[in-house]
């Protein structure tokens, strides 16, 4: 009987020192790739997108093609899929469209890992790229809004197209959607939503990056944060999962301020999320909050923390990878 109970006892300890090492060395894969999110690579994105040269990305505008081109041959590059509807990677959208907002037509960037286990259902990680472009000869560079936005949605895709490669691919498939027209009305996210690549039924879920470089005043002191916008306004299972993300991984502040109904900013209107979120699609915005150079030409490469980036961009990296390796869809909330 002794002997019965000690094998026993070793066995529950051997058991459950095993689901320990499970848990460990699927945490230990995710922390791999999340760390290929470096902070010297998206300050080499941030500096060139926010260049002088780039004429500060204005909608139509000639030098926004030039970004669209970085991210079409970065994308190349790392061998990331181009949807098999937009072979270049570009969704072309006509200058009637944006209502005689935009001198020309436009485009917004998709690219995407097709999904192992549940390929028709989509993680939209987004990010606007257009800023004001030039007003008197003067150059609205745009670091923080939304060069900042684009560079993460950049790392972020190279690090699941690097997870994909090593045979660690999401089960559901992630779209990384590079949005133009957002300054002028947000034409691009809603030229997607009506020529989705996806059906909306598909899509689990869009998290927005737009403007995550800097720190607000209200943070000065402690500038580890960021605000979440809309996390849990169609899904208290996505809300949840995001806090559990942070908590485990990247242990920032996640400020709530601007998810208030009574937001009298109203910016869970004011990013391309919302688009999504009128489609009863769930969202997270990703927002470090405004500054005193906001939309104004001292919006410059120089004044982000890059270090602070990489930390904000490995939160989404968590929470993406969660929502597309669970086995169960994210869960709507009953209305």
């Amino acid at each position: 009987m002794k002997q019965f109970v000690l094998g026993l006892l070793v066995l529950l300890i051997v058991s459950c020192g095993t689901g320990k090492t499970d848990r460990a060395a699927k945490d230990s894969v995710k922390e791999k790739y999340a760390n290929q999110i470096k902070p010297e690579d998206l300050k080499e994105h941030v500096y060139l997108l926010s260049s002088d040269i780039l004429e500060g990305r204005k909608t139509g505008e000639k030098r926004q093609e030039m970004a669209v081109n970085y991210f079409t041959a970065y994308y190349d590059h790392i061998g990331l899929l181009a949807p098999t509807t937009y072979p270049e990677y570009t969704q072309e959208i006509p200058v009637t469209y944006f209502e005689n907002k935009s001198s020309g037509p436009s485009e917004n960037v998709l690219a995407f890992v097709q999904g192992s286990q549940f390929p028709n259902e989509v993680v939209v990680i987004s990010a606007h790229y257009d800023h004001l472009g030039m007003k008197d000869d003067e150059v609205y560079n745009g670091a923080d809004d939304n060069a900042s936005g684009s560079s993460a949605l950049m790392e972020l895709a190279q690090s699941f197209q690097l997870a994909k490669k090593q045979g660690n691919g999401p089960k559901r498939s992630i779209l990384f959607l590079h949005l133009t027209g957002e300054e002028i009305g947000l034409y691009g996210s809603q030229f997607y939503i009506e020529n989705p690549v996806f059906s909306l039924d598909s899509t689990v879920v869009d998290l927005n990056i737009d403007m995550v470089g800097r720190v607000d005043e209200a943070h000065m002191d402690k500038k580890d944060y960021i605000y979440l916008i809309g996390s849990n306004r169609l899904s208290s299972d996505l809300h949840k999962l995001s806090e559990k993300a942070n908590k485990q991984f990247t242990n920032l502040k996640l400020d709530y301020t601007y998810n208030e109904l009574n937001d009298p900013y109203k910016y869970y209107e004011r990013s391309d999320h919302y688009n999504f979120a009128k489609n009863n699609i769930p969202v997270i915005f990703y927002f470090n909050g405004t500054h005193e150079d906001y939309h104004q030409i001292t919006d410059t490469a120089d004044k982000i923390d890059f270090d602070l980036l990489a930390l904000r961009t490995q939160l989404v990296f968590y929470t993406a990878w969660e929502i597309a390796n669970r086995e169960d869809r994210l869960v709507l909330d009953e209305k």
